[in-house]
């Protein structure tokens, strides 16, 4: 398959496929024979994970940002996803709405409203606020923590290692590539197969997590609008539907399906949240988006660090951890992804683009979509509140409802989510397919298709056994085998990239040395050309002054 100046090959799929595609589907079958079994199971794991865990993940999450922020500040800044000579394969645009429709957009749509909402209830750490304000600006900044800096780490890490190893190194597209630096050619052996099934397992239910959100959050929409019921038939209906509209999108290929499909999505969600800037209180939103930018500059190393040891407070665990993991769950994905359409950019470049562009907008939307809910709570125009309480779906549609264009907006939001769901569903079977075809950038559409039923059945059996909390639980507990993974891999990229950039400053010292060699030896020339010449001159002169 040939993408602008490169081309990628197809492979079979391997042993991979084969296991970690029997482990999916017997647990797809767990979850509708026996529903109930499965969500007191994960119920029992979910507690032990946190309780035991908890620490961890707040620990490597801080640990990962902290990393990134290094390499982009760093010489290591300088070396590309590539070839030396290799440019960037899509454009800026084009490249930005790929990253956020791979499937990490859908949680700022669902979330946008619902957590900033969600947590001015229900006050963070149980910490005490004497105002409404306190608890809006503190519900705003936890739900822009929990979305800016840290998955766009999390994700940035996987897929710099992966970008790196395929593009620079020439390893096939796998998790295990990247332990290349640690492990030499055993990574081809049980140690990477046992890594990239790890990896497979994580990924597909962090992204069943995401596609029961999309469905959860389709079915309340349309029922808030036409009062078709919202219950989990209407739900798995839709996963239904969606379902053969992605095998439609992944028949098409990367380069139409998802590309394009991501350039719409981006364009509607700007001009949705342009249209809730300026026909909601927009001097009010404009002021949450300042304050809110202060606010997560100035907290951010708090928030990251803080734990509840003498409070026994369980709200970092089912809100921060929560999401650390589920973030962790998605980084094969969203690395494996990103990595593939970044190839020819700068680390430093990189960094820019997937961690600080993507962090300001998280800034921006959960201001102007949180903060627009909390304006019509506070001032008793809707009662947003109970509607996330009860139903948390319908945040996003309870709250476009009450501007003007309501109509207009709430359709444009059910599209939005709509093509998201398209999107990560058709980004998730590429990169699951490529990962469990031998690292091959070009798997065959029965492998993608095959990934795809998988992770909606995934999504079907964790919607039927709890609900959100199902979905939940499961990132929590699938991501803590890859949240060592993650930090081992640290790492085999510090030293693969330490080697690089000796290897790299040794090569422009040499060059440097024989530009100079050449241009001493160039002057020398000149100079016995010049003392030649003169020579000459001198000579035939003397000859003249003889003949006279």
């Amino acid at each position: 398959m040939g993408t602008g100046n490169y081309t990628y090959s197809t492979k079979k799929p391997g042993i991979v496929f084969i296991i970690s595609a029997v482990f999916v589907f017997l647990f797809v079958l767990w979850g509708f024979v026996r529903p109930n079994q499965l969500a007191s199971v994960a119920a029992t794991s979910l507690d032990f994970t946190i309780e035991t865990f908890g620490w961890f993940y707040m620990m490597v999450a801080a640990f990962f940002v902290t990393f990134i922020i290094f390499l982009a500040l760093s010489p290591y800044g300088k070396l590309r996803l590539g070839k030396p000579e290799d440019q960037p394969e899509y454009s800026f645009y084009a490249w930005l709405g790929m990253l956020f429709s791979a499937g990490i957009g859908v949680g700022f749509v669902f979330w946008g409203v619902a957590e900033p909402v969600l947590y001015y209830v229900d006050t963070p750490l149980d910490q005490d606020v004497e105002t409404q304000a306190e608890a809006a600006q503190l519900g705003l900044n936890y739900g822009i923590f929990h979305w800016a800096l840290h998955p766009w780490a999390i994700f940035s890490l996987v897929a710099l290692a992966l970008g790196y190893v395929q593009f620079r190194k020439d390893q096939p597209a796998l998790i295990s590539s990247a332990f290349y630096p640690l492990f030499g050619d055993r990574v081809r052996g049980k140690i990477g197969q046992s890594i990239d099934i790890l990896a497979v397992l994580a990924t597909s239910t962090g992204v069943a997590t995401t596609f029961g959100l999309s469905a959860m959050q389709i079915s309340g929409g349309l029922s808030y609008l036409t009062g078709l019921p919202n219950n989990a038939a209407t739900q798995l209906i839709i996963i239904g539907i969606v379902s053969i509209l992605f095998m439609a999108s992944a028949a098409s290929g990367l380069d139409k399906g998802i590309r394009y499909l991501s350039i719409v999505n981006l364009t509607v969600a700007g001009l949705l949240l342009i249209f809730v800037i300026f026909l909601g209180p927009t001097i009010y939103l404009l002021e949450s988006v300042t304050t809110s930018l202060g606010a997560y500059i100035s907290k951010f190393v708090p928030m990251s660090l803080t734990m509840t040891p003498f409070t026994d407070s369980t709200w970092i665990g089912t809100n921060t951890v929560f999401y650390w993991a589920w973030h962790i769950s998605w980084a094969p994905f969203m690395g494996m992804f990103i990595a593939r359409i970044s190839r020819g950019r700068t680390i430093r470049e990189f960094i820019a683009g997937v961690l600080l562009v993507p962090s300001l907008l998280a800034v921006i939307w959960f201001s102007v979509f949180g903060g627009a809910a909390l304006n019509l709570e506070m001032n008793g125009i809707a009662p947003i509140a109970g509607i996330v309480n009860d139903t948390v779906e319908l945040a996003l549609f309870a709250t476009l409802q009450e501007f003007p264009l309501g109509g207009l907006t709430n359709g444009l939001a059910l599209v939005l989510i709509l093509i998201f769901f398209i999107t990560s569903a058709d980004s998730a079977s590429y990169t699951l397919g490529a990962m469990t075809s031998k690292g091959s950038l070009d798997p065959t559409l029965f492998t993608k298709i095959t990934w795809g039923v998988l992770i909606a059945g995934t999504a079907s059996v964790l919607l039927l056994s709890n609900g959100l909390e199902g979905l939940q639980t499961a990132s929590i507990v699938a991501a803590l085998p890859f949240s060592i993974i993650m930090t081992v891999m640290v790492f085999s990229m510090f030293k693969m990239f330490t080697q690089d950039l000796k290897k790299e400053r040794k090569q422009i010292h040499q060059r440097q040395m024989k530009e100079m060699k050449e241009e001493i030896l160039d002057e020398l020339e000149e100079e016995i050309d010049d003392f030649s010449r003169d020579s000459s001159s001198v000579s035939s002169k003397s000859k003249n002054e003889k003949r006279k």
